[in-house]
């Protein structure tokens, strides 16, 4: 032997004997402090150290331990390419030795573990070392596995090696949309060994051999109400020829074979329906362990005695229906590597149409559970679509990346604004680079006090505003409604813009509604014109002022018989005591004092109380009458309407105020 071996094997046991010490207190220490201590290249003392993992692996399957023992390897040999002790492939290779050594059931443990460190494989210290080592681990395990009976197990395996390997891996992906042509399916094609001429029910009683999965002590299957023979298995199962090479539709020949194939066989899915009734709920109670779901796929039997069990298996109906879709979308999608003449006629896209709506009508019928069947593979295959479209893009990254060359440019240094821009030159003007705008931001050299010059104040006064407004609503002008400048609608607007930065009444509330602009306008001009001051009296002659000495005089007699009632304006104390003594009354009154019958059906709106209501009226009135709101009015208003106790009653106060 060799002195290098020598070395070699005496290195081997050390690291065993510290390597199981290290297992039974779960702590790399012991192995990281005699790795420190043999002498030797740091390459060597790694393969020795990996070999040693091996050999202990080796002992325990040998002495079939149990799954925990080889994990807690498997979790040293992880730590120890974490510290730098051991090949980065060490933790795949022993994988790699337990799949290959343990059953399935055992295999499905271990592979738990696998999924669990996914983050761990994916890590920068293991991924470009052992991503090769996964890939040919479940590669291995789909071989093993069978597709029907561990349909779940190989899900597991291929989401991990999705979760594994990036969206962009190409090795995943069918760039060129390549068709599985060695999966045929095998069935009768000669018409005189077909058995189906005969009827079921006399093959059952002469003795029909039991198939495989079938018990004597089960409930007897539905018989299937559709008249099956060799005619419709033969036509039904030549559809996966089809399914398995959909470029067989673009000939004409064997399009019109697959058009009356698929007409016959979806015709007996229409007038054959199902309910959940049909379903071997013993069967389905049997299959499923308690407390979890089982989901059953079943494969294809082609055997014609089955054919009626699989008519009336929902399961295997949508199998069906779901290929037809499959089918559908690849000739109707835009594949990238699809020949040129490979392109469907109106006819075909037409019919494709038809029976793609007849295939969704015919997933919401099958139960259990069809709408929501329907619509889950419908939003699948919408998802699809987006895939398909990435491949026919050639597969591009997710990630966009910034060009390594490509960088943010630094913003250019601005020079220095000449004097002249601050007008801090010679002629202290600031150059705008316009003539006519260097003469306009120069017309003053305080830009602020500008602003405040009263040469810009724009908004006019109200007596200016509603000069013309106060005119048309004296009675004495006789001006029509429809004339009124409140009924314009600029002028209403800038009007409202002026009272609120200029007018109190804006924001005084009141208790009178309106229905239009115009009519709060009115309202607004009648309140103004008792505030602003008179208009300025112009120069009279003398012969003006001796006609005007007559008209006081005549306007003295007039007022010597009743000063009160013409210049006394209604008080709001009045206003509350007659509202209480009219109650009921409002509304005669109310036709006497010119109100709208809008109005009134506004204040019975407003409240249910009489004399809250006349109240309402009363201050409707006032507001709306302004200066012609006098006592003498008001006066006539309750003569007109009949109330002479009130009009006795309003003249008495009047007398004993004068």
């Amino acid at each position: 032997m060799s002195p290098s071996l020598f070395q070699f094997n005496e290195a081997r046991q050390k690291f065993s004997i510290c390597a199981k010490e290290a297992l039974k207190s779960k702590n790399i220490k012991p192995l990281i402090l005699i790795f420190s201590q043999l002498s030797g290249g740091e390459t060597e003392k790694k393969t020795t150290l990996d070999q040693a993992f091996r050999g202990i692996l080796e002992e325990k399957i040998l002495d079939q331990g149990e799954c925990e023992d080889f994990l807690s390897i498997i979790s040293l040999s992880i730590n120890g390419v974490i510290e730098g002790i051991c090949s980065a492939t060490t933790p795949f290779l022993l994988l790699g030795d337990v799949l290959d050594c343990l059953p399935l059931d055992q295999c499905d443990k271990i592979f738990t573990f696998v999924e669990k460190n996914v983050g761990t494989w994916k890590s920068a210290t293991f991924y470009s070392a052992g991503k090769n080592y996964l890939l040919r681990m479940c590669n291995d395990l789909l071989r093993r596995l069978s597709k029907s009976q561990n349909t779940v197990f190989c899900g597991r395996i291929q989401l991990f090696l999705a979760r594994l390997f990036p969206l962009s891996e190409k090795s995943g992906l069918n760039l060129q949309s390549q068709f599985n042509l060695e999966n045929v399916t095998v069935f009768n094609t000669n018409e005189q060994d077909s058995t189906l001429g005969l009827k079921h029910t006399e093959d059952r009683e002469d003795g029909m051999e039991v198939e495989e999965g079938e018990t004597g002590d089960e409930e007897p299957p539905t018989t299937c109400s559709v008249p099956i023979d060799y005619n419709l298995y033969r036509k039904f199962w030549s559809l996966q020829d089809f399914f398995r090479n959909p470029v067989q539709c673009y000939d004409k020949i064997s399009w019109k074979t697959f058009l009356k194939h698929s007409d016959e066989v979806l015709d007996v899915f229409r007038s054959y329906k199902l309910d959940d009734m049909q379903a071997s709920k013993k069967k389905q109670e049997e299959l499923k362990p308690p407390g979890e779901e089982h989901v059953y796929f079943a494969k294809f039997l082609t055997s014609e005695k089955l054919m009626d069990l699989q008519l009336n298996d929902s399961n295997f109906r949508r199998h069906i229906l779901l290929q037809y879709l499959i089918l559908f979308q690849y000739l109707k999608g835009q594949v990238k590597f699809k020949s040129s003449y490979c392109v469907l006629t109106d006819e075909q896209s037409l019919w494709i149409e038809d029976t793609t709506k007849a295939v969704y009508q015919l997933f919401k019928e099958t139960p259990p559970d069809g709408e929501k069947f329907s619509s889950m593979v419908e939003h699948i295959l919408h998802s699809e679509e987006n895939w398909i479209a990435w491949k026919n893009e050639g597969c591009p990254s997710f990630v966009k990346e910034r060009p390594p060359d490509s960088k943010i440019p630094k913003p250019a240094r601005k020079r220095p604004a000449p004097e002249d821009f601050f007008g801090r030159g010679p002629n202290k003007k600031v150059l705008m680079g316009n003539e006519e705008l260097t003469r306009l931001w120069n017309l003053c050299p305080d830009n602020m006090e500008a602003c405040k010059s009263e040469s810009r104040e724009f908004m006019p006064s109200l007596e200016e505003f509603f000069e013309e407004a106060i005119e048309q609503a004296d009675p004495e002008n006789m001006v029509e409604e429809e004339y009124k400048v409140v009924n314009n609608s600029n002028y209403g607007w800038r009007a409202l813009r002026l009272l609120a930065r200029r007018s109190p009444h804006f924001f005084q509330p009141t208790n009178q509604q309106f229905k239009s602009l115009p009519e709060y306008l009115d309202n607004m001009v009648i309140k103004l014109a008792k505030e602003l001051p008179p208009p300025s009296e112009e120069i009279k002659t003398a012969e003006d002022e001796d006609e005007e000495e007559d008209n006081d005089d005549a306007l003295l007699k007039e007022s010597n018989e009743s000063p009160d009632l013409h210049t006394k304006l209604v008080t709001d104390e009045q206003i509350d005591i007659f509202a209480n003594k009219l109650g009921e009354q409002w509304k005669v009154l109310a036709s006497h004092i010119e109100m709208k019958e809008s109005d009134i059906c506004g204040i019975e709106s407003d409240s249910e109380d009489v004399k809250m209501r006349a109240r309402l009226l009363l201050v409707a009135w006032h507001d709306r009458e302004g200066l012609q709101a006098t006592v003498e009015n008001f006066l006539s208003a309750l003569i007109d309407a009949g109330l002479t106790e009130l009009a006795e009653i309003l003249t008495n106060e009047a007398d004993n105020i004068s």
